[in-house]
């Protein structure tokens, strides 16, 4: 039962970030960001939030860095919007996964068509 209630709220945290991030954060370095996901520490007191900054001129460490200013406005407002005694503190990451995946299936196109790894 408390795992469903972890990555549930793990889901709310993520909906509520990505929606006070688009709308109420405006640090210009912050841009379009998507947030692809929330890990939520076992004894709810910190959060690792995932991003990937979306036709942004910024680079992903500027980002984070402009993240992690808003972060104690975030943390006090996802806080009051989903009605936890005690709020998260946030840790923003960039979320390579998409890099990484795109470079594996490069390496799998290239063994099947025979070519060497770039």
């Amino acid at each position: 039962m408390a795992d469903a209630r972890h990555r549930k709220l793990e889901a709310e945290l993520q909906r509520a970030l990505a929606e006070l991030v688009g709308r109420e954060v405006k640090d210009p370095r912050v841009g379009n960001v998507t947030i692809t996901s929330v890990d939520l520490a076992p004894d709810l007191r910190a959060a690792r939030v995932y991003f990937v900054p979306f036709a942004s001129r910024e680079g992903a460490e500027d980002v984070r860095e402009g993240l992690t200013r808003a972060g104690g406005f975030l943390r006090g407002e996802v806080g009051r919007r989903l009605g936890l005694r005690y709020a998260p503190r946030l840790e923003f990451l960039f979320d390579d996964s998409f890099d990484r995946a795109a470079r594996l299936s490069s390496l799998i196109d290239g063994a099947v068509h025979g070519r060497k790894p770039e």
